[in-house]
């Protein structure tokens, strides 16, 4: 029995809203449980009737005097919550609620939602939706869904939080030929969603490859946890529609400007070795070549064709894709040159030419295959008027029995011509494409999967040594004491320090003459900043003067800075004046944090100073899940980390020092989650360790 028990399996199932109508959703589901196959119970409930579709009906749920381990309910959504408890009384383990009505409709929707979810967390019941189609399992067989068709047999899990779309896919898939070994339409996902969905599917013995439509994630922390182990096991492919909340929201600092509304379901995923897939073509090629192929050795593509030009398209696809081309041996060559015309192309992309039969393109895949620097292959075929279509595609048929572990995918570039070929090659588990681009497309996907399985699996455990939380308690518990969401840049450096991150010595003055002292304790040169939450940019208003190294210089500057600002805006809120100790300085790095409604903290690392958003050279992290690994594949993905690692004999910076800052800050975010936003920019890295200069932290 798999993580949901007996969801997919049932020994009994209750129709709730039965109806003898055709045309009604009520006598679709008992229609659909009968001609499915399923071999368990099936008892209709409706209390105007005695009998539907020939089995007995029952008032309630109450009423039927055998165990019910399943209730579909279709009735208005007013009665559900009744329903739902009758169920509970009965000892009903999984319930699917179809009728719409809920909190897609407003608030009256929401409150009966959240009634259907207290009961059925009071009895233990397991809810699928409401305001779904359904759910389908192909090797039960039960279809407690109200399609108007059954997917085909295979092994091809598809959870769709689309109604619409899944009915879509169902009726184009039975002519593709494509199938399917559960199908599940999430609905409002008001109890299970498509985490449990996807961790029962990747113990599911029946399922190769798990695709899903998403409109969003609800709980990202735990879709982190749970998809990342899943991806272990088995491929999951998301074509996720829409965008996050968090890029509605306007960001006041850099890193909130610089993340992107959907990149943190990017960086989820990536993560979390998820395969996106951006349109739902790509959503099932993908399907379909992870359900029939093995995954490649490695990322070398071979390009078998009949005409050059598509040849070329698919070349200029493989080095888009970060795939490379194959180069042969020298004795795959001799063969090739052998039993080939003289005018062929011996040289990845292989041109067989326009008259090439069945017999040449056997010959050409044969010694391809063989050739161990060869990972994967695509062949290509134009519908010219010697092609042999079919004689070609039972030639790849038989050598590909012979190679099981290499990839073969196929392009038939033509139409009804070479139709019986394309088919032969779908039936014996071979993808075959129409154009080049979509099948390197899923080459990369399998070789994508391939790498995320390859990694080791890491545990960064981001507990440093010495953090002190009540430091920072206590700060934050004073700074809204003082209504205040925005640190000053004294508060927001004890609240670094206190987490172990290296930064230049900063305190609050409120006199010229404690300015004075303070730069005497901290040591010159230093520099001098007004301490207002209110104002972003200091140094438009005067408010910064920089390199003082006289106590006369520092007394002379805090009095300016009081004027300038004071005489600008003499309404803001002024705190004083932070003085500074003034660093050498090193190479400018930016650490941030946004923090994403769905997923938590949104780490960034990239090139700081005052072009961060200009150049934009960042990169981006979850903090959940992060390891050491991530961290510096993160630095390497920025052009700042060539100047990290020395440039023009220039010595290089210390990348473990900032690499532990990264990881100081992520646990800081996370610990602490009402940090909305933090910037620390720059962050001067140097030889040997780090200072960080300026930062800014917002909290709710």
């Amino acid at each position: 029995m798999g993580l949901l028990g007996n969801f997919y399996d049932p020994s009994s199932v209750a129709v709730i809203g039965a109806s003898k109508t055709p045309g009604k959703v009520g006598h679709s589901l008992v229609k659909n449980l009968l001609n499915s196959g399923y071999p368990g119970r099936i008892y209709p409930v409706n209390p105007k009737e005695k009998e539907i579709e020939g089995l007995k009906a029952y008032p309630s749920v109450l009423d039927i005097p055998e165990k019910v381990e399943m209730a579909i309910v279709a009735i208005p959504a007013a009665g559900v919550p009744a329903v739902a408890e009758e169920c509970g009384k009965k000892g009903v383990e999984n319930l699917i609620v179809v009728s719409a009505g809920f909190k897609e409709t407003g608030k009256e929707g929401l409150d009966l939602e959240k009634r259907l979810i207290h009961t059925c967390k009071h009895y233990g019941i397991r809810l699928l939706g409401p305001n779904c189609v359904g759910m389908m399992d192909t090797h039960t067989p039960i279809n407690a869904s109200f399609t108007k068709n059954f997917p085909l047999k295979g092994d091809i899990a598809f959870l769709s939080q689309s109604g619409a779309t899944l009915i879509a896919i169902l009726d184009w898939s039975l002519s593709a030929g494509i199938g399917f070994s559960k199908m599940v339409s999430l609905g409002n996902k008001a109890l299970l969603s498509e985490i449990d969905f996807i961790a029962e599917a990747a113990e599911d013995p029946y399922t190769r490859v798990i695709a899903c439509y998403l409109e969003d994630v609800v709980d990202g922390e735990r879709f982190l946890k749970v998809v990342r182990e899943a991806t272990r096991k088995k491929p999951v492919i998301i074509l996720k529609s829409g965008t996050s909340q968090a890029g509605a929201r306007a960001a006041s600092s850099h890193t909130g400007a610089l993340a992107g509304s959907d990149l943190a379901y990017e960086i989820a995923f990536r993560q979390c070795g998820v395969i996106r897939a951006r349109t739902m073509t790509e959503l099932f090629d993908l399907a379909i070549t992870f359900s029939r192929c093995p995954l490649p050795a490695g990322k070398r593509v071979a390009i078998v064709t009949n005409a050059g030009g598509p040849g070329i398209v698919a070349t200029d696809a493989v080095e888009a894709k970060a795939l490379h081309m194959a180069r042969f041996t020298k004795e795959t060559i001799e063969e090739l040159r052998a039993g080939l015309p003289v005018e062929a192309a011996l040289y990845n992309p292989v041109d067989v030419l326009g008259d090439a039969r069945g017999s040449r393109y056997r010959l050409a895949l044969e010694k391809i295959l063989a050739d161990p620097n060869v990972d994967s292959i695509v062949f290509i075929m134009c519908a010219t008027a010697m092609a042999e279509p079919i004689e070609t595609a039972q030639a790849v048929i038989e050598l590909h029995k012979q190679y099981p572990q290499k990839p073969v995918l196929g392009v038939f570039l033509g139409g009804e011509s070479l139709a019986e070929g394309a088919r032969l090659l779908t039936e014996a588990g071979i993808p075959c494409f129409t154009f080049p681009e979509p099948a390197i497309e899923a080459l990369r996907g399998l070789s994508t999967y391939r790498e995320y399985r390859e990694m080791p699996k890491e545990d960064l455990d981001l507990n440093y040594p010495n953090l002190d939380k009540k430091t920072v308690k206590a700060i934050f518990y004073d700074v809204l004491r003082d209504k205040r969401l925005v640190l000053l840049g004294s508060e927001a450096a004890a609240v670094a320090q206190a987490y172990g991150i290296s930064v230049a010595p900063i305190y609050l003055a409120t006199s010229p003459e404690e300015a004075v002292e303070i730069a005497q304790k901290i040591g010159y040169p230093v520099v001098l900043k007004v301490a207002s939450p209110k104002i972003l940019h200091k140094t438009d208003l005067g408010g910064v003067r920089v390199g003082l190294d006289l106590p006369e210089k520092v007394h002379k500057a805090f009095i300016e800075i009081m004027e300038n600002v004071y005489r600008l805006l003499p309404q803001a809120e002024i705190y004083g004046v932070e003085v500074q100790k003034m660093m050498p300085k090193g190479i400018e790095m930016i650490i941030g944090m946004t923090r994403d409604v769905q997923f938590g903290p949104l780490i960034a690392c990239g090139l700081g100073g005052i072009y961060v958003n200009l150049i934009k050279d960042v990169s981006f992290r979850l903090a959940h899940g992060l390891t050491y690994k991530e961290i510096e594949a993160m630095l390497a993905e920025t052009k700042a980390y060539t100047l990290l690692r020395g440039y023009r004999g220039s010595p290089p910076a210390d990348i473990p020092a900032l690499i532990e800052a990264i990881g100081r800050t992520a646990r800081l975010c996370l610990d602490f989650p009402e940090i909305v936003e933090l910037d620390i920019n720059p962050v001067f890295v140097y030889p040997e360790g780090l200072s960080a200069l300026d930062i800014k932290i917002t909290i709710s």
